[in-house]
């Protein structure tokens, strides 16, 4: 067993516009994120299966030939290995959770988040 307090880890600051906190064990991560309104996403795939969940704000998410608004009380189901990304369409709080945990995100190796891209 691991128990979590959100409030016992600090932010990470990837760019000036996304933020996020995670906790993991096992075969699942979860990821606090907080993200600016105009953010992009840039395209990516990983072989992590992904739900996104939107506590506040919204996403535009784009795969597979469509877009999806992904707002309050919404999430998104996202296959392993399918190119996505999403726009920020207001300032958005989420829950990212991948099974199994991001090895890019926790060894800092994510690059495609680390830029600035505002649309």
């Amino acid at each position: 067993m691991k128990h979590i307090n959100w409030n016992d880890i600090p932010y990470e600051e990837l760019n000036p516009s996304f933020k996020r906190k995670l906790a993991w064990d096992g075969k699942v991560m979860i990821g606090l994120t907080e993200v600016e309104k105009g953010y992009v996403v840039p395209p990516h795939s990983h072989p992590n299966e992904q739900v996104t969940w939107v506590f506040s704000g919204k996403w535009r998410f784009h795969l597979e030939g469509k877009s999806v608004d992904v707002g309050p009380g919404e999430m998104i189901f996202i296959p392993a290995n399918v190119v996505h990304t999403a726009d920020a369409v207001e300032k958005v709080v989420a829950y990212d959770i991948f099974t199994p945990p991001r090895e890019d995100w926790l060894s800092g190796t994510d690059s495609y988040l680390r830029a600035t891209a505002i649309a």
